[in-house]
């Protein structure tokens, strides 16, 4: 019986030293997250997961550090795990509201508009979902088919072809360009030999007529020496 008593009491002491560090790693968690300082509460945080995977706290808590960490897809995973296990409605509409950003951001609006849906049966009071569940619906009509990444990929094919066509215009253009320069060039050539035979011509003439003036002068000294 003593030693059943002594079992029982090294357990009891177990699993209070595991709470005391189990809340210590949320205090300290919390107080980095507080202070921006991301890294450092993702570790305390995944040191109380390691204590109690199952913890909505300690869930919830990771996943709005690893939002905040840029990780998106890790913190949708740990936040879709804590919708199931969470009831109370005050933190279901946190968990569903976060989810719905997150989808959000990702132009998954059909998936956020049914999260903000869910937070707002949770919280009808919460203006914010409201109006993020309103531009989501907009943003979805607004959507081309095959929103999301089909899109993003359809809007890189079509800024490849915009560059392209681009770029065929520049080379048109600038082989207009080359050939109006040519016929110019062509043109000048042209003009100066005109210029040059016709300044050729000028000069017989000129020619002709100094020669004819000094033959008449000739004739006219013949004469009155005659």
């Amino acid at each position: 019986m003593k030693r059943l008593s002594l079992i029982y009491f090294l357990s009891c002491f177990v699993l209070t030293l595991s709470a005391q560090n189990y809340r210590d790693y949320i205090r300290r968690g919390n107080r980095s997250f507080r202070d921006t300082v991301y890294d450092k509460a993702q570790v305390q945080y995944q040191k109380g997961f390691e204590l109690d995977s199952n913890s909505v706290q300690i869930n919830y808590n990771l996943a709005n550090t690893l939002m905040r960490q840029g990780q998106p897809k890790e913190a949708l995973q740990l936040l879709d795990k804590t919708s199931k296990m969470e009831a109370n409605p005050i933190r279901r509409h946190q968990i569903c509201h976060n989810i719905g950003v997150i989808l959000q951001a990702g132009q998954d609006y059909a998936r956020a508009i049914e999260y903000y849906k869910e937070a707002l049966r949770c919280d009808p009071t919460d203006n914010e979902t409201r109006y993020n569940l309103v531009l989501c619906q907009r943003l979805l009509k607004n959507q081309p088919q095959g929103g999301g990444q089909d899109n993003k990929e359809g809007d890189k094919q079509d800024k490849d072809q915009q560059k392209q066509d681009q770029q065929q215009q520049q080379q048109k253009k600038d082989d207009k360009q080359q050939k109006q320069r040519e016929q110019e060039s062509q043109m000048s050539k042209e003009n100066a030999e005109q210029m040059l035979n016709a300044a050729m011509q000028n000069e017989r003439q000129t020619q002709d007529k100094v020669k004819q003036k000094v033959q008449n002068a000739q004739q006219r000294r013949l004469q009155k020496q005659w």
